[in-house]
């Protein structure tokens, strides 16, 4: 008589689930001093540098290989213009996410978080210690921020059940959503590389972190690339 034999299984998506996978743009254009990033609604919105158009090529190439079944873009042309390889390839056309955009960060709008940052202003300083974007004068509250990302997470799970969806965001975005899901401590998920895919399943059950920050397609990229600021 054989004796049964339990294997280890791969995980399956749950039925009526939606898997999501978080990518995020290529690099921005760099900040100056005397050239503010254009704002669309009070936030900077800066094209992709040469560099992130070469992330984009490459995100677009990895997912492309994937049977995805909707891409979703923010109101800031960096998540469309990184998304643009990968809708040229697959025919997909980019849905507009209302809810999905960057953290507002008030009177740092425009670059200016970058140069602060780079000077490391004491509100800079303190923005990590307390794990607070809304240290920033004028920044968006915290609450609201995190209320707005899930909000636009489950829109687009109820409309997707069964699917596979790429959702193009940002840095803060990415790690505001998997803080959330894990209940992890403020700024834990801060970092992800440019052009990294995240992936999260939306189940009845709640929502499943699978992956974080895998960055495989982009192996000959800098080694250090990864120490970079979130939006």
């Amino acid at each position: 008589m054989t004796e049964q034999e339990y294997r280890q299984t791969r995980f399956t998506r749950p039925q009526g689930a939606t898997e999501i996978l978080l990518v995020r743009h290529g690099e921005s254009r760099a900040a100056r001093v005397d050239e503010p990033f254009p704002l669309v609604d009070g936030q900077g919105d800066p094209e992709l540098a040469p560099q992130g158009r070469e992330q984009a090529e490459l995100v677009g190439a990895r997912l492309s290989a994937l049977p995805i079944d909707a891409v979703y873009v923010t109101k800031l042309q960096r998540t469309s213009e990184t998304a643009a390889p990968l809708c040229r390839i697959t025919g997909l056309v980019p849905t507009l996410n209302p809810d999905l955009h960057e953290v507002h960060l008030g009177d740092w709008e425009g670059g200016v978080l970058r140069i602060k940052a780079h000077e490391n202003h004491p509100i800079y300083q303190r923005m990590h210690e307390e794990g607070r974007w809304d240290v920033i004068p004028g920044a968006e509250p915290a609450a609201d921020f995190e209320q707005r990302l899930m909000r636009g997470i489950r829109n687009i799970a109820s409309a997707h059940p069964d699917q596979l969806v790429a959702a193009f965001v940002h840095g803060g975005v990415i790690g505001q959503i998997l803080e959330t899901v894990t209940r992890a401590s403020a700024f834990s998920f801060s970092g992800a590389d440019n052009g990294s895919i995240s992936h999260i399943v939306v189940h009845a059950g709640g929502i499943t972190l699978r992956r974080f920050n895998d960055s495989a397609h982009l192996i000959d990229e800098d080694p250090l690339a990864g120490a970079q600021l979130p939006t």
